[in-house]
């Protein structure tokens, strides 16, 4: 099973989603995954900025724009999975969204209604059979994540393939102390293991998996006032 990973933190390899996705990665290998990783700040991928939407009426399926985006996109026609993994900024970082505003050019407009909404899907040329997040963040709460997971389960019902769930690490950075992992830092990596390892073999990963990797590593009051230190 082919799956592509998207890794749009401006950090890249090294930063806490760099962190938190490098298990993940080697769970869904494990699992039997081919895993291919691209980092968007390595890529030279304009924004989006064709308002008449050539991409679906004018030149169906390819962009305007012959970047480094066309490698993303022969990667994720014949991937069957596709990870978007991303620290939560205002709500992603520009590269990221750069990425999936350049995703377009995959989705067909053959338009039905779905649960009250208009929805399109993947060009038949697209292997894509599910979407997967993983996103980090500095905040406390889960509920930072919002937004991100929206976007991506949004993607999944646009393009009319499955949600395999969303791997969220809030206080990320509290995994580590001194540089190096704590306990809870570690366990937490070994459940985003098990996650990668039920995405490829199951299809989605479990609630309490997920739930798991997601848990409070410190009290609310504490991080923030932690935060309010630093003003």
């Amino acid at each position: 099973m082919k799956v592509v990973v998207i890794n749009g933190s401006p950090r890249m390899g090294k930063g806490n989603t760099g962190m938190v996705l490098a298990p993940f990665i080697e769970g869904m290998e494990e699992a039997g995954g081919e895993v291919e990783l691209f980092y968007p700040d390595k890529l030279d991928i304009h924004p989006c900025a064709c308002g008449q939407m050539l991409c679906w009426y004018g030149t169906p399926g390819e962009c305007v724009y012959k970047d480094d985006m066309q490698r993303l996109y022969a990667a994720i026609r014949s991937a069957e999975i596709l990870v978007l993994a991303t620290p939560v900024y205002i709500p992603l970082p520009g590269t990221m969204q750069n990425v999936v505003n350049r995703l377009c050019p995959l989705i067909v407009p053959e338009l039905v209604e779905r649960d009250g909404r208009t929805r399109a899907r993947f060009r038949e040329d697209v292997a894509i059979k599910r979407i997967a997040l993983l996103a980090t963040g500095g905040w406390w709460e889960k509920q930072n994540f919002e937004i991100v997971v929206r976007i991506a389960e949004e993607l999944a019902e646009n393009g009319s393939v499955a949600f395999g769930g969303a791997v969220l690490r809030p206080h990320a950075f509290l995994m580590k102390a001194g540089g190096k992992l704590t306990e809870d830092g570690r366990a937490v990596l070994e459940q985003v293991r098990t996650a990668g390892s039920e995405l490829v073999r199951d299809g989605v990963m479990k609630p309490e998996t997920l739930g798991a990797i997601a848990r409070p590593l410190v009290i609310e009051a504490e991080l923030r006032e932690r935060y309010n230190r630093m003003l």
